[in-house]
């Protein structure tokens, strides 16, 4: 193979890989010390500030501690499913980042064009929606292999709840897919720059539907039902320790990122800056002098950052919910209202082709 081929067909998207799990794997740990920072201040109490300045080191220090905890593995649990359940929940969550842009510029390396994302494919938010549901079965196996009642009771939860969840989160993501004629990543991106707005204008309903489901599909309070302390001790989690236990903590958190970044996509303009198209605040593309890329690469890293944010002061803020008030909230509220946005949006855009025609 010719040796430009070989760098660009396989050496870079190596490096795209690791670097993308790598600095993932990163922010994936800090947001669990922004996490408790966050938490401890809502609720007027010290977060971790031993390890290290002010706790800056705390994630370090966790990764190291479930690393050395004793694996254990109940007597009477189907060894094979238990081990390889948390992988299964986490090779998903990893493997939708593969179609997420970061930014829309390439970065130049070696006389390369470099793309900011692993691969683009045009039907990018497809393919995100089919891999992370696989994520579900590694809950669900968890909680039948560990040969428990309460890990069995939190996967059914979380069967079932997935189920409820997937409806209105599929149909709140088709406005942004109409608006934009594409199911690329990208090019719903590139759709927003071209309309000069971003689509959480024309679409807030859609966006508020997408996010509570996203919530719920993460299993986050107030809908973290699958594993509810008071009533399952820890849920499908409960049999898992080490780094078993981290592995699902870390599908958890990825998906988070995973919810965040789609929202960022396809509602928040991906990586343009706030109103791309007023020459008056080009100024916020501050790190243009160094690569447009990096520009991009900042507003999206900042947009999902907010929304991890407003993940976590969520979290903080409102009560779990009961089990009934779960299902009825997704069937009887949000499938109606993701639906009738779907209904809306496709009537203002046909009488607008009609009208320009």
């Amino acid at each position: 193979m010719d040796t430009r081929l070989l760098i660009e067909n396989v050496l870079i998207p190596a490096i795209k890989v690791g670097v993308v799990l790598g600095v993932m794997s990163g922010a994936i740990a800090y947001t669990t010390l922004l996490e408790r920072k966050v938490l401890g201040f809502i609720q007027l109490r010290l977060a971790p500030r031993r390890v290290g300045f002010h706790g800056i080191l705390q994630p370090i220090a966790d990764g190291i501690k479930l690393l050395l905890k004793e694996d254990i593995i109940p007597d009477r649990a189907d060894r094979a499913l238990f081990i390889l359940a948390p992988v299964i929940s986490v090779i998903p969550a990893f493997a939708a980042l593969a179609v997420i842009p970061f930014a829309g510029h390439s970065f130049e390396m070696f006389g390369h064009k470099i793309t900011p994302w692993i691969t683009d494919v045009n039907i990018g938010i497809l393919y995100i929606l089919s891999i992370s549901s696989l994520g579900v079965y590694g809950i669900m196996l968890g909680g039948w292999a560990s040969n428990s009642k309460y890990p069995l009771l939190g996967s059914l939860r979380s069967a079932a709840q997935m189920v409820s969840y997937e409806v209105p989160l599929g149909l709140a993501i088709i406005g942004p897919l109409m608006m934009a004629g594409t199911a690329s990543m990208t090019g719903i991106v590139r759709a927003q720059e071209r309309l000069g707005m971003w689509f959480v204008f024309p679409q807030i309903v859609g966006l508020f539907c997408y996010f509570v489901s996203g919530i719920a599909e993460t299993n986050r309070l107030p809908f973290d039902l699958p594993e509810a302390e008071a009533e399952l001790v820890a849920g499908y989690q409960t049999e898992y320790s080490g780094m078993k236990f981290a592995f699902f903590y870390l599908a958890e958190y990825t998906n988070m990122v995973v919810v965040s970044a789609i929202a960022t996509t396809l509602w928040l303009g991906g990586w343009l800056r706030p109103f791309p198209n007023v020459e008056a605040l080009s100024f916020l593309n501050f790190l243009d002098f160094i690569s447009p890329a990096l520009s991009g690469v900042f507003w999206f890293a900042f947009k999902v950052f907010a929304v991890l944010y407003l993940y976590i002061w969520i979290r903080g803020t409102f009560p779990r919910y009961r089990y009934d008030q779960l299902m009825n909230l997704g069937w009887k509220w949000l499938l109606p209202i993701s639906l009738a946005n779907v209904v809306v949006t496709a009537l203002v855009l046909v009488l607008k082709q009609r009208a320009g025609g």
